[in-house]
């Protein structure tokens, strides 16, 4: 939609709003002896009446076969093509906790991590370590010194902070530590060109003084870094659209998702009801909110079939208060499909449907993958759904004469 070459000549404002609620990692696979997926077995009232009335389908987020990250998958879902704007997971913690990226600056997020006595992962995630124990020793983190280079360490959430390197030539050309595995050790950083080179080596010596000042740690004694990216720049949201864009989310890297393409982010609360009472309080100062979730993705990476179910039925009970605000249109939507059962983010088609006064039900009786699939959208390219939402507020006019 962002892409589109007449998109100034046919958007048109007008006083509809948009919600587009997004449950992190929606989609899921069969588990167990029911054969069935997450969204089959859970109980969800409201959201299958819901599809019931609305047009449905499953999204795409990048390509077929392509296992999205969250950030290619959100930006599908505004409307951008995620393999022509790219962003790093980096810039996107980065920003997200209001950590300042310049022109040149390199930044990572980063994950505490733990590895045995022979230097291998035993958990990617340090044991989800808390806020409480993980922010001291990112601030011990941020005192370590490179020659000719300002590194900066911020503790994001629990287990995660972000890097920000600033020097001169800094490439975002280089390999992560993360080898997405465990019972290996974190891997070196090698730079892809001769021009990363120098960053790749001023990365591991970062690297291997910070292993040196945790290793006598008992759970966060080692870290990974992942998603490389220098400062980012992306057509405006909200100007391409004659949209005025609010976000709210409570995980900071959704947040600078958000404000790198130009939303308003909303200062919310850490739970999703905290969120909700934001988004009622905010609901006349923007004609679009994109509304965060995310306990779906967070129970898939854990591989807690059981959990997800309870996060997708929790997200059901907050469907009525969200349709007491009356949006013209409410979409919900994935960025990408975490199944438990592979406890990672994968390439499968994610559930998908969109309600406006134009819909009018297709004989959809449950939102999960196996229906969806015979919906009238059937299986479509997420970076579409923007340009159904603006149809169906009305904010399209004609194309051509």
């Amino acid at each position: 939609m962002i892409d589109f070459p007449y998109l100034k000549d046919i958007v048109q404002t007008t006083e509809s709003k948009i919600l587009m609620v997004v449950a992190d990692g929606l989609g899921g696979l069969p588990g167990g002896d029911t054969r069935q997926s997450e969204l089959e077995t859970a109980s969800l009232p409201n959201i299958n009446r819901l599809a019931q009335e609305s047009a449905c389908g499953l999204s795409t987020p990048v390509a077929l076969g392509i296992t999205p990250g969250s950030g290619p998958g959100h930006l599908a879902l505004f409307g951008y093509d995620p393999l022509v704007h790219m962003i790093g997971r980096g810039a996107l913690e980065a920003i997200g906790i209001g950590l300042e990226l310049k022109p040149g600056d390199l930044a990572a997020r980063g994950n505490f991590a733990t590895t045995d006595a022979a230097g291998n992962l035993v958990d990617r995630r340090a044991g989800r370590i808390s806020t409480e124990k993980a922010a001291p020793i990112a601030e011990r983190l941020n005192k370590i010194e490179i020659p000719n280079l300002e590194v900066t360490v911020e503790h994001v959430l629990d287990y995660r902070f972000v890097v920000r390197l600033r020097g001169e030539k800094l490439s975002e050309d280089i390999s992560e530590t993360d080898p997405q595995i465990t019972g290996v050790p974190p891997l070196r950083v090698e730079g892809f060109n001769k021009g990363a080179l120098n960053t790749a080596k001023a990365i591991n010596m970062f690297v291997s003084s910070a292993f040196k000042e945790i290793e006598n740690e008992p759970i966060a004694n080692s870290l990974l870094l992942r998603g490389w990216a220098n400062a980012p720049s992306l057509p405006n949201f909200g100007t391409s659209l004659g949209l005025n864009p609010a976000a709210i989310a409570s995980y900071p890297m959704y947040r600078g998702l958000a404000s790198i393409v130009g939303m308003q982010v909303i200062k919310t609360g850490t739970d999703f009801s905290a969120q909700v009472e934001t988004l009622k309080n905010n609901w006349s100062a923007h004609d679009y909110f994109f509304l965060h979730y995310k306990h779906t993705d967070s129970a898939g990476e854990d591989g807690d079939f059981g959990k997800k179910v309870t996060a997708i039925e929790a997200l059901d009970s907050f469907l009525p208060e969200l349709l007491s605000l009356e949006p013209d249109v409410l979409i919900l939507a994935g960025d990408h499909s975490t199944p438990s059962i592979m406890s990672s983010h994968s390439w499968h088609p994610v559930p998908f449907l969109i309600h406006s006064k134009w819909t009018r039900g297709e004989g959809i009786s449950r939102f999960n993958e196996r229906e969806l699939r015979y919906g009238s959208l059937g299986i479509f390219e997420a970076k579409h759904i923007m340009s159904l939402a603006m149809a169906h507020s009305g904010k399209l006019a004609k194309f051509g004469p």
